[in-house]
């Protein structure tokens, strides 16, 4: 990990010295593209499987790499170990978190090989509250991870959640009810929904979640898994409620590597002011 980084401190250190020499007297001068006045945030979502990659290599300094080089505010992490056998009984959203120098929340499916397994989000933002709700058990036990940050620019709160549906379409169907269920009571909040859905856009799942969520579309190139010839989509950033984001730009990643699937980067806007989130913070 140390080339990693001692890579991006030069390239951190290269930067300075160009914006410096361009008038800026201190570091305080600098421009701020963490997030603009706007509230545009870029958002990542990735199934790593335990970041063991298509090579049977388990690397978790590829994955912060990853991270690193698209640079978002906001990660949706799936297939995650904490302190488990098979990864050498590494805590891996906490190791993400330093390596890329984000706040970290795991969220727990269940207890294996010594440890857990689950899923985890990132953020550069404040959080300001976290939930891990569960879900209808199949095979495995589901949750789905709910972390409320405060933009930079507005102040306004916004739910970032993570989920892992699983296994069979009714599970899932199952998993996804609930879901609603559980955030019926906070229509008006932006809410990023992303991960692994385990759903194609056909499916009973999808076309139940689009009633209500505005799913983003991927384009031409839209196969998520595997990552190496791909020939299905199952990984989705959903939106809502209506009219609160304004999408910017949305990447499906070309990583055939480094996990079992392609990593999905949206940029969006959270549209609106302070007054809408009056009385419910």
């Amino acid at each position: 990990m140390s080339l990693l980084r001692a890579r991006h401190a030069l390239e951190k250190t290269l930067v300075l010295i160009l914006l410096l020499s361009a008038g800026c007297s201190s570091p305080d001068d600098l421009p701020r593209p963490e997030l603009a006045a706007d509230d545009t945030l870029r958002i990542l979502a990735y199934n790593i499987h335990h970041a063991e990659g298509m090579d049977e290599v388990v690397d978790l300094d590829r994955i912060a790499a990853l991270i690193l080089e698209y640079d978002p505010h906001l990660v949706a992490i799936q297939e995650v170990d904490s302190v488990t056998n098979r990864t050498g009984m590494v805590d891996q959203a906490q190791e993400l978190g330093r390596m890329t120098e984000m706040e970290h929340r795991f969220g727990r499916f269940m207890e294996y090989q010594g440890g857990a397994y689950g899923m985890a989000l990132l953020t550069k933002l404040s959080i300001l509250e976290t939930r891990n709700y569960v879900l209808p058990e199949g095979p495995e036990p589901r949750t789905a991870l709910s972390i409320e940050v405060q933009l930079a620019g507005s102040g306004r709160r916004v739910r970032f959640i993570g989920i892992h549906f699983y296994r069979t379409e009714e599970e899932r169907l199952a998993q996804a009810n609930r879901l609603e269920e559980y955030l019926a009571d906070e229509q008006h909040l932006p809410t990023i929904l992303a991960g692994d859905f385990n759903s194609t856009p056909e499916s009973s799942v999808m076309e139940h979640l689009g009633l209500s969520w505005d799913i983003v579309k991927k384009g031409t190139d839209h196969f998520t898994f595997p990552s190496y010839g791909p020939d299905r989509e199952i990984d989705f950033f959903l939106l809502k409620p209506a009219g609160q984001f304004e999408l910017l730009s949305q990447q499906l990643i070309d990583e055939p590597v480094i996990s079992d699937h392609r990593p999905l980067l949206i940029e969006v806007i959270v549209k609106g002011g302070v007054d809408s989130q009056e009385g419910n913070n």
